[in-house]
């Protein structure tokens, strides 16, 4: 981003700090589900947005090359996930059915989720970052129109996590083994529903937009016995539109969940959700401006915001600059934060540490760039990410050399549910290879230790032999990242005090 974008929104929130006080509160939806109320058929209700009585840019102004550009360009830094976000449901949701999407992806109309029913296919492109330490699903809602139910099978002592994500990404409601949620009916509702909560309901979490999406994480060992112990749990995940609710557990058979043809070619990176010439349309950036709400202190991006969208309305020239503008910002900012350098902060040898994730508030730096890389993380709690391009010495990670990282005896990510050590190519999808092997950790049970107990495991493109196979992850020829996951850490992960070892080039 420009130093003159960076004044502008440094302008823009100071503004905003400073305006008069507002005659109402903006809404503040509950972060955690809360638990159905005593008295049923009890409406819920939503405070009025935020008003204010500073002056805002009349839309009748003549915005200056210049303005436009900056002001473009913060719009665009701001508004990528979301606009991300609104382009998903679109796609997802025109699922005829709950099914697999070009037989990889769980997908379903909207108000409902589909699930996969073990680790997801390396061939997936929807997402970057995915994991194969879970059994995913996925879903789409339009919350205020059609509140949704889903369903909590009894999961005993698996890990288990359902992320709530609303329109910008952050996660809403708390659902899964962190937080000691029991299995039951647990009802998704928008920040401007206001109908009755019918007996039977566990809990009800409300999303701060009325888009959100759900995506259920199941921990699944690498043995075929647990492949087959979850799946009666799994065929309970299922969630439907609060109309459909009669108090009774549905299931569905997610292993001979249908083939849903996917529209369009093949990519062989992650899908492209946001096109820069189409950013600034109505049904885009336009759209985000109308179902988001602001957040306190926003309302002065915001004003600035639809000011430029008001010129470009009116002006085929402004909405050009805005196309040019766009495709720039595009090049010299979001691709950057592909990097996994841009993304979090330092966690010591030359790793990176996710920060705000899923919780990203006003820190747009950690929302564009966890969108761009990694989207569909979990919050700090549940899952605390680490990640690295580069080797102990700062060279990048090439499968033209082979690498060791060493968790010396009792230093493996301290968690209360798993651990992994996952590897991406460019891309950061998931590299083919003979032993279907993407990940180790927790989820492995023939791993082989040191003699004084540390865990070595081995990267590169080349076998480090026969007796180190099991704890070898294979790479591509080219340029790859690696990626550990500390699913419900315990305080030294979460407290920043436990670091990952150096990557070693051996």
């Amino acid at each position: 981003m420009t130093r003159t974008a960076l004044c502008v929104l440094a302008l823009c929130l100071l503004a905003a700090c400073k305006r008069e006080p507002a005659e109402s509160v903006p809404p503040s939806p509950p972060a955690a589900a809360t638990r159905a109320p005593a008295a049923q058929g009890t409406a819920m209700s939503t405070p009025a947005a935020a008003t204010t009585n500073l002056a805002l840019p009349d839309k009748d102004a003549v915005l200056s090359e210049g303005y436009i550009r900056t002001i473009g360009q913060m719009a665009y830094v701001w508004g990528w996930p979301m606009v991300n976000q609104i382009n998903r449901r679109a796609a997802i949701t025109q699922a005829p059915h709950p099914g697999l999407l070009d037989g990889v992806l769980p997908a379903a109309p909207r108000g409902q989720v589909g699930m996969l029913h073990d680790y997801i296919d390396p061939a997936e492109t929807f997402v970057t970052c995915p994991n194969q330490d879970v059994v995913y699903g996925l879903g789409f809602f339009s919350l205020d129109e059609k509140p949704v139910v889903i369903q909590v099978p009894d999961f005993g002592d698996r890990f288990w996590v359902y992320a709530l994500y609303d329109a910008r990404t952050n996660q809403f409601g708390e659902v899964g083994q962190p937080y000691g949620s029991k299995p039951g009916f647990y009802l998704l509702v928008g920040p401007n529903w206001k109908g009755e909560v019918p007996e039977g309901i566990t809990a009800v979490a409300r999303s701060a937009t009325e888009l959100a999406n759900a995506i259920p994480r199941i921990f699944q060992d690498d043995t075929d016995e647990d492949r087959k112990a979850i799946q009666p749990l799994i065929n309970q995940v299922v969630a439907y539109p609060l109309s459909q609710f009669d108090g009774k557990m549905k299931t569905i058979d997610w292993a001979t969940a249908p083939i849903i043809p996917k529209p369009g070619p093949k990519s062989d990176g992650e899908t492209k959700w946001v096109i820069p010439e189409k950013f600034f349309d109505k049904s885009q950036f336009g759209k985000v401006l109308e179902i988001v709400p602001p957040l306190p202190g926003e309302e002065a991006l915001y004003a600035q915001f639809q000011a430029l969208m008001a010129a470009a309305d009116k002006d085929p020239l402004i909405r050009q600059q805005l196309d040019k503008v766009a495709q720039q910002t595009e090049d010299e900012v979001i691709k950057s934060f592909f990097q996994w350098k841009h993304n979090g902060k330092p966690a010591g040898n030359n790793w990176n540490r996710s920060v705000n994730n899923a919780q990203s508030g006003l820190d747009y730096f950690n929302r564009t760039g966890t969108s761009k890389s990694n989207m569909f993380d979990n919050r700090p709690n549940e899952t605390q990410y680490f990640y690295t391009d580069v080797d102990g010495d700062g060279k990048q990670l090439s499968g033209s050399a082979n690498y060791s990282v060493t968790f010396a005896a009792g230093q493996e990510p301290p968690v209360n549910g798993f651990w992994s050590l996952t590897l991406y190519n460019d891309k950061h999808l998931f590299h083919p290879n003979e032993l279907k092997r993407y990940s180790l950790g927790t989820k492995n049970k023939n791993l082989k230790r040191n003699e004084d107990g540390s865990l070595t495991l081995y990267v590169g493109a080349k076998s480090p032999g026969e007796e180190k196979q099991n704890n070898w992850l294979p790479a591509p020829d080219g340029d790859f990242s690696l990626y550990i996951r500390a699913y419900w850490g315990k305080p030294e992960v979460t407290g920043g005090s436990w670091q990952p070892p150096a990557v070693k080039r051996i």
